[in-house]
């Protein structure tokens, strides 16, 4: 079983969303990712060892460590903001 941790920049932004969709969208990434950590885009050069996904207009940062079996999730940042 994964276990999940989140940042704290995560967990600030995560409070920041008021629409509703936008924050069950994120949810239900959240949840796929959990399920299969793979899924999301590798980095390279300085983020690497981070995944990405892409939740219109958002991006999903975390990262995956097989060894531990551990999921951290560490940022929810605006597209353009990179």
């Amino acid at each position: 079983m994964v276990t999940v941790a989140y940042d704290a920049s995560f967990k600030k932004t995560i409070k920041k969303i008021r629409d509703r969709t936008t924050k069950n969208r994120v949810k239900q990434q959240i949840i796929r990712i959990v399920n299969d950590p793979a899924i999301g885009k590798p980095m390279r050069y300085g983020r690497k060892q981070t995944r990405e996904v892409y939740i219109p207009p958002f991006r999903l940062s975390y990262c995956y460590d097989q060894q531990r079996d551990l999921l951290v999730f560490l940022d929810l940042y605006h597209k353009d903001e990179q």
